[in-house]
């Protein structure tokens, strides 16, 4: 018997490698019986990961671990789907629904007729392109014709197969489906966007969408878009007579479709399967507008045919709409967590959904204006299960004066501001408001910023709620006597806290320049400042040319700490904390000549040795300057296990790449 060369060894074990993983892509998200754990399957890609990087020749487009994405688009380009999307026309009663069956009896005749039953997802269509059982192209709706080129995007979600399992795979498909986000998933990207102090996505369908256009897949994947295929477009290469059996097969293609869709035998039988859906949907992690019911027979769809619009075998029964109209009594302002302003609608309350509902979000000043509300108008508002009620549309115009977006902030009347013309948020950049105070605080005491232990938020929201601390100063005025007064506050714990809030006193300043929560500012930034100005009051005199100088701060971060510096209650708490005997200072590294000496670098994957923030300091006691991001200028990439997309991309900008050991070699 012949021996395999190592070459053919090698490309045999990275092509057993991903059919294993494809065959456990299949078990978790088809048949939900997955036979690994998440760290095992984690495992195989890292493994695969390695093979690919140390033998770049056998890389794959539908290799599994292009799913983590990589690489930005400067644009979406635009595709023609081989067959036209149509839209399906609504209905909103079952007696609607009847009358669609009765023009499809008389459409068909005599004819016997089954029906399909799915679910209506809320989410983005999307037309999937598979030529001999490979995805090529993966582009959204767009008018229908044509729609915008996703594949990099669609190629991150795991529900999709990148190659269609079995062996009777098509030799051209067009399989359609909807792109769409689990609730859960959903409020995790909102409680992310609400950290960094970014407008919030209204609905799961409004992220799901948004997600999907994103020229950056790196961002997709950490999104977990999920997809139900549920629609047939062009074909060649293989038999399908049914709905249903279109739906078997996508099932052993590996191709995940949604476990609620039914086969009836009459329309009877699916207007019972909408109304039982009607009833329980709030029970799905995913939001449902409705159900779709298709003639299962091809043959009868073909028979049938299309309007200009819709196809005439299919049409979509919409639930009864969770909305109520009403009157917008007042428009207020709430600020945020992170000082961002948001209007809302103060309604005459109305009952919708069983629920009474006396204020609706209107998202951002730019919504208001599209929606053109104003006090007096009554309006069409909406509540979409457990999501905050939201205003529609105006549906009679009553009131005569536009709403102006205040200049100060409603609580603690400070100026706001708004970064960039094209941003949407207006904010309230002043430390001490009470609106933003709690998050502040939690944020100071933080190990990465003063370190102050025991100040978790249980402690923190007593402190804020008895008003024993009103502005971050107040921390090292506490007193025994103060602390005791909070719930389950013994002697012993009193004095640790006390402890660790004065032991904070001394932490240098680049920890207290991230303490103070200066926006954009983040433990990098907050070092090279502390580094290049020594000294608080040097970084609170310095202009906005001088900050906009320094390489790692850039224009948007040195307008935010100018006008952080500029504002009267930053002054007058920068003077307490000095008089509290906080530590102003920063000591300066001496970097010590070495290779690594003036060059950017830029840490990415897990490094064995050290915490990436003890490898970033030892790159500058070595006169290096680490940076978060892999440009042309960067000179440097230092690679532990499992790197990302930073890895890639000094790859593809032939910037040099070492490891860990390589980088203690030369550090040492």
């Amino acid at each position: 018997m012949r021996k395999m060369s190592p070459k053919t060894q090698i490309k045999n074990k990275i092509q057993k490698l991903r059919d294993e993983i494809r065959r456990h892509d299949y078990l978790y998200y088809v048949i939900s019986q997955p036979k690994i754990s998440d760290r095992e399957y984690d495992s195989l890609i890292e493994r695969l990961k390695s093979l690919e990087e140390a033998h770049p020749e056998f890389k794959s487009g539908d290799s599994p671990t292009v799913r983590v994405g990589g690489g930005v688009l400067e644009e979406l380009k635009t595709v023609r789907h081989r067959q036209k999307m149509l839209s399906l026309d609504n209905t909103y009663s079952f007696e609607e629904l009847k009358e669609w069956g009765v023009r499809v009896h008389k459409g068909l005749g005599a004819q016997k007729i089954e029906y399909v039953v799915e679910h209506k997802i809320d989410g983005i269509s999307a037309n999937l392109t598979y030529e001999r059982g490979r995805l090529t192209i993966g582009a959204t709706r767009g008018d229908g014709e044509t729609g915008e080129d996703v594949t990099a995007n669609i190629k991150t979600i795991r529900a999709i197969p990148l190659v269609l399992l079995g062996k009777d795979a098509t030799s051209l498909i067009e399989i359609r489906g909807e792109v769409y986000l689990d609730k859960k998933d959903f409020e995790a990207i909102n409680k992310e966007k609400e950290a960094v102090g970014e407008p919030l996505f209204a609905n799961p369908r409004n992220a799901a969408s948004g997600s999907l256009k994103l020229l950056d897949a790196g961002i997709v994947a950490k999104r977990k878009l999920d997809f139900f295929a549920h629609s047939l477009g062009e074909y060649k290469g293989v038999d399908i007579d049914s709905q249903w059996e279109f739906l078997e097969k996508l099932k052993g293609w590996g191709m995940r479709v949604n476990p609620a869709a039914r086969l009836c035998k009459s329309l009877d039988e699916a207007i019972d399967y909408c109304r039982s859906w009607q009833e329980k949907r709030e029970k799905l992690s995913y939001e449902i507008d409705g159900m779709v019911i298709k003639v299962n027979s091809l043959a009868q769809q073909k028979r049938l045919g299309f309007t200009l619009k819709s196809p005439r075998w299919a049409v979509a029964y919409k639930f009864p709409a969770r909305q109520a109209t009403t009157e917008v009594l007042k428009i207020t302002v709430n600020v945020g967590r992170t000082g961002v302003i948001t209007p809302v609608a103060e309604l005459r309350p109305v009952e919708c959904s069983g629920v009474t509902i006396s204020h609706a979000t209107l998202h951002n000043f730019d919504e208001m204006r599209r929606l053109g509300i104003r006090e007096g108008d009554r309006v069409l508002i909406e509540r979409a299960g457990d999501v905050i009620p939201k205003v529609v549309k105006v549906v009679e115009r009553r009131g005569k004066r536009s709403f102006s977006i205040p200049k100060s902030c409603p609580v603690c009347l400070a100026k706001l501001v708004k970064e960039k013309e094209k941003d949407v948020a207006w904010r309230c950049v002043n430390p001490n408001c009470p609106a933003q105070l709690e998050r502040g605080l939690l944020h100071f005491s933080s190990r990465t910023a003063m370190d102050i232990e025991g100040m978790g938020e249980v402690v923190v929201e007593q402190l804020v709620r008895l008003k024993m601390v009103k502005s971050i100063p107040d921390i090292y005025k506490l007193k025994e006597e103060d602390l005791l007064k909070l719930e389950l506050f013994k002697e012993k714990k009193v004095d640790n806290l006390l402890s660790a809030i004065e032991r904070s006193k001394a932490r240098p300043l680049s920890r207290l320049i991230y303490a103070l929560g200066i926006r954009h500012v983040g433990e990098k930034a907050a070092y090279v400042l502390a580094q290049r100005f020594g000294t608080m009051d040097n970084l609170a005199q310095a202009g906005l040319s001088d900050l906009d100088a320094i390489y790692e701060v850039g224009e948007v971060m040195a307008r935010s700490i100018a006008d952080y510096f500029s504002l009267p209650q930053t002054r007058k708490m920068i003077a307490e904390l000095r008089q509290l005997g906080l530590n102003f200072k920063e000591e300066k590294i001496e970097a010590k000549k070495t290779a690594l000496s003036g060059k950017r670098v830029v840490f990415t994957g897990e490094l064995s040795g050290f915490s990436r923030s003890q490898a970033e300091d030892l790159a500058r006691k070595c006169g290096a300057r680490p940076s978060s991001g892999v440009s042309k200028d960067t000179d440097l990439v230092i690679a532990g296990d499992n790197p990302g997309s930073k890895y890639d991309k000094a790859k593809k900008l032939d910037v040099k790449v070492i490891d860990e050991g390589q980088f203690k070699e030369m550090i040492e």
